[in-house]
């Protein structure tokens, strides 16, 4: 009960804005863990896509203001997610990180990855803006191999089969919960 009310009143001293971004980031995040299972991926994406244009992006992370924008918004989204009632994954945080940063005119990148450990397949997401993580503190998508890049596995050095690329799409268009990072 101490904690949950220490937590109220940081909130309640932030800024209004940094409060609306706070409640934006949690809204978005609910309905982002139930449109992933309602619609699917791809159908979400597309759409948190089409909400988060409008502005100019800027892609660079060399602008140190970017940077510094991008870094508080990713901050105070991850209070958000952290305080919600439920947990949420990597691909959902990343989802409304990413959008987030659209809106505020931060061209952020979705960056999505595999690995295969002990016959088993995980998946993680996570955000990078000029090649700089911004959702990851834990560094685990180190361990992960991003889609753009040839996938291989953990257990031995030849890439994926084909089947195995397809479930990975599979995984993360009708299963986004996944790995929880």
């Amino acid at each position: 009960m101490k904690r949950t009310v220490q937590t109220w009143h940081r909130f309640r001293h932030l800024s209004a804005d940094s409060r609306s971004l706070v409640l934006e980031s949690a809204v978005a995040l609910v309905l982002t863990w139930l449109a992933l299972r309602v619609v699917g991926f791809r159908c979400w994406k597309s759409a948190l896509d089409w909400f988060g244009r409008g502005r100019n992006c800027r892609p660079s992370a060399t602008d140190s203001v970017v940077l510094g924008v991008a870094r508080g918004v990713a901050r105070f989204h991850e209070a958000a997610a952290r305080h919600l009632l439920f947990r949420t994954n990597c691909l959902e945080q990343s989802l409304v990180l990413c959008w987030l940063l659209q809106k505020r005119g931060v061209g952020a990148q979705l960056c999505l990855g595999a690995r295969k450990d002990n016959g088993r397949l995980e998946a993680h997401a996570w955000i990078e803006l000029g090649g700089i993580v911004l959702d990851d503190r834990s560094l685990q998508h180190v361990h992960f191999a991003r889609f753009d890049q040839p996938i291989a596995s953990l257990e031995r050095e030849t890439a994926f089969s084909a089947s195995e690329a397809r479930r990975i799409e599979r995984h993360f268009s009708k299963e986004p919960q996944a790995e929880r990072a």
